[in-house]
């Protein structure tokens, strides 16, 4: 049995049962897309812009996907977050997941979202995160005091599953996990959809390889955005007393981006 700090280890047994057996092989058949280009990642695209969608921006995939591919000029609010995240993707993509990496990630994504002193910066605030389209408060996150004991005892986790040999689902399953958790400890005070989506997809592309960056994680949670955010809040409302027996629903989202 694997030793972590916070990551849970309690559902692996189950969540294995309930992958489809065909997991390895179904990564093992992604493939960029044929009009990606030297200066176009298609996949990159959509994923930085479905992100972008979840945490409500306004720009719509297939005009983004023209802007990218085409250079189809549009208003700069529209999409200067998604080309903020589309960057932190390509940096994501060229070097390898570490902590410094990470807070080097975040300060892209949050090009338009913070001023230059709260970018890559752990916040000092309380932090609650909001339903977008009704403003209700949905989850308490940890406290300030709470944010960077929690990320490192995270970080510590990452290194450790980073240097064990894992099965692709083993893969899957921590991934999700590293995304339920960093979301909770919500460590930026902005970005942290965008940041938790992406660390997700890193983790695996340095466990499983390249192929990773052309799985639409992003793209199934946009599609299916309700029960993503309804799974993660199965979990509970306060940081302190989340139930990680809840996850289920939340950790089989993952691998439902095959059929995206």
């Amino acid at each position: 049995m694997i030793q972590l700090n916070i990551i849970p280890v309690t559902l692996l047994a189950q969540y294995q049962q309930l992958v489809n057996s065909n997991l390895e092989a179904s990564f093992d058949e992604l493939k960029d897309a044929e009009i990606s280009t030297g200066t176009f990642s298609f996949y990159t695209s959509v994923s930085a812009i479905a992100s972008s969608r979840i945490e409500g921006e306004q720009m719509e995939i297939d005009s983004y996907l023209k802007h990218k591919m085409l250079n189809t000029e549009y208003q700069p609010d529209l999409v200067q977050k998604p080309d903020d995240l589309y960057r932190a993707y390509l940096f994501a993509q060229q070097n390898q997941l570490t902590a410094a990496n990470f807070l080097a990630v975040h300060k892209l994504i949050a090009a338009h979202l913070l001023p230059a002193n709260k970018q890559g910066v752990l916040r000092k605030g309380n932090m609650v995160v909001m339903e977008h389209k009704t403003g209700r408060i949905q989850f308490e996150a940890a406290t300030p005091r709470q944010v960077k004991i929690q990320l490192d005892l995270l970080w510590e986790d990452i290194e450790i599953l980073k240097n064990r040999q894992l099965t692709c689902a083993e893969v899957f399953y921590f991934a999700s996990f590293i995304h339920i958790l960093f979301v909770a400890i919500h460590p930026f005070e902005d970005g942290n959809g965008r940041a938790g989506r992406l660390l997700e997809k890193w983790f695996i592309a340095q466990k499983l390889g390249s192929k990773a960056w052309y799985l639409q994680t992003e793209l199934n949670y946009y599609t299916n955005v309700n029960n993503y955010y309804k799974n993660l809040n199965r979990l509970g409302i306060f940081y302190n007393e989340l139930d990680y027996n809840q996850a289920m629903p939340f950790l089989l989202m993952l691998p439902n981006a095959f059929n995206s």
